[in-house]
This record gives C-alpha cells, sequence and structure tokens, in this order.
C-alpha cells in the first residue's frame, strides 16, 4: 500500500488535524487519511450535485410540456 509523508506543516494545520483527531478519537494518521479520502471523493460529489442541478433545472424548464396527468389519460384510453 503507498504510503505519504508530509514535511513542514504549519503548526496551525497540525493543531487542527490533531483537534479533530482526537475528538474523532483517531491517530493524527488515521484523522489525515480520513480527510484526504473525503477530500478526493469531495470532487465525484460536486461533480454529482451540477449533474442534479442541471437535471432540476431541465425539469423545471419542461414541467409545462409534460402530458396531460396519468388519470386523463387513463380515462381518454377508456373512452376509445
Amino acid at each position: 500500500m503507498p504510503s505519504l509523508q508530509i514535511r513542514s506543516l504549519p503548526e496551525d494545520v497540525y493543531e487542527a488535524l490533531a483537534f479533530r483527531a482526537a475528538r474523532a478519537r483517531r491517530s493524527l494518521a488515521q484523522q489525515a487519511l480520513v480527510e484526504l479520502a473525503g477530500d478526493a471523493m469531495g470532487a465525484s460529489i460536486g461533480r454529482r450535485r451540477r449533474i442534479l442541478e442541471r437535471i432540476k433545472l431541465s425539469m423545471s424548464l419542461t414541467s409545462g410540456m409534460l402530458p396531460a396527468a396519468p388519470e386523463q389519460l387513463i380515462r381518454d384510453d377508456r373512452e376509445r
């Protein structure tokens, strides 16, 4: 498994990471891994959010163009 070593970590970053690690009862290494993995997943989450926003926009633009309500379609079909 690959590993990563960080040098010259700013003190404030270290303290913030140590605080979050202690709060979550994790080691510094575990906390760093959790945060790095979360950031890596955040890219795909952001992409999913953009896609969902496009779908919502598309639905709002086409909502007036939808066919009649299903009940009306069934009634029309029964009358034929």
